[in-house]
């Protein structure tokens, strides 16, 4: 498919990221919102919100994230959310960018959590779609059970070999079916889900993403058994928007009455639920989240 958008590289180490722009001419001084991509996704997840940002003033950089490519594949393997979150500032420093506001979706969400609490002072504002507070989520899932079911993905996902072999079977059938089941309502484009496929069938691609789930929602992990680095980030310092669809099939919204406390965020942190959509609402109800976060960045007083 044509690529409508502008592309430039971000490093982190030797990693080296390949990241859709939007803004950079028509606004070469306006504010910098970064977008970051989650599960089973790529970096055009955020095709509706970078035309919409450009033309409310902004600059706007959707990255691909860590092993979506072969170039930010790690030898060593380290798909932890703290190294991802080290890799958001060291874009954001060697760019000589100041400071940005941060927009994560699933993945790219607990990404954000994590990136706000390493370097604060990096951020206007953070913005997170579809996945709550992840150093509490553990707390919540004892509050809603239910949510146990709908991961069950994860545990999966642990099995070596099997996952592997399960994920890619009959064109990627798992994936769409996660697709079906987390936004019911919703239909991927075809040429979008070509795109996606791209992205997993990439050299390392398919490791790396199902290494996500290793590192960072093991058992142990999700029940809060293990503490990860990133689940001792607690506190978030950062003006804080958490946005969850309210028929999301993969993170049930009841966890955002429970994950997010006062005393987490103490630059303030606000919940909207988004009537109607389910675990991918940018792509859903563009209009409604392009508007919400829009009004989000203009009253971070930037």
């Amino acid at each position: 498919m044509a690529e409508e958008f502008e592309a430039i590289e971000l490093t982190s180490g030797a990693l080296r990221f390949r990241a859709l722009t939007s803004g950079f001419s028509a606004n070469p001084d306006g504010p910098l919102v970064l977008c970051l991509h989650g599960f089973p996704d790529n970096a055009r997840s955020f095709r509706f919100q970078l035309p919409a940002f450009e033309k409310a003033g902004y600059r706007v950089v959707a990255p691909t994230l860590r092993g979506y490519e072969p170039g930010s594949q790690p030898e060593d393997g380290d798909y932890s959310l703290e190294a991802m979150g080290h890799d958001v500032v060291r874009w954001i420093e060697d760019q000589g960018w100041d400071r940005v506001h941060l927009v994560g979706h699933d993945w790219g969400a607990a990404i954000t959590y994590v990136a706000g609490s390493i370097a604060p002072e990096r951020f206007h504002s953070l913005a997170t779609i579809a996945v709550p507070h992840a150093a509490r989520l553990s707390d919540g899932i004892r509050k809603v059970p239910a949510q146990l079911r709908l991961s069950w993905y994860m545990q999966f996902f642990q099995l070596r070999g099997i996952a592997e072999w399960a994920v890619e079977r009959n064109d990627w059938a798992l994936v769409k079916r996660l697709w079906r089941d987390w936004s019911p309502d919703f239909t991927l484009p075809e040429a979008e889900w070509a795109s996606l496929r791209e992205t997993f069938e990439a050299p390392g691609v398919k490791k790396a993403m199902l290494a996500y789930y290793r590192i960072n929602a093991s058992p142990g992990a999700i029940m809060g058994w293990k503490k990860t680095a990133a689940m001792e980030r607690t506190t978030i310092p950062v003006r804080t928007l958490a946005i969850t669809g309210e028929d999301d099939g993969c993170m049930d919204t009841r966890l955002y009455d429970h994950v997010f406390l006062d005393e987490d965020f103490p630059a303030g942190v606000e919940v909207e639920r988004i009537e109607g959509a389910g675990h991918f609402a940018h792509q859903e109800k563009p209009e409604e989240i392009n508007a919400l976060l829009l009004d989000w960045f203009e009253r971070a007083g930037v």
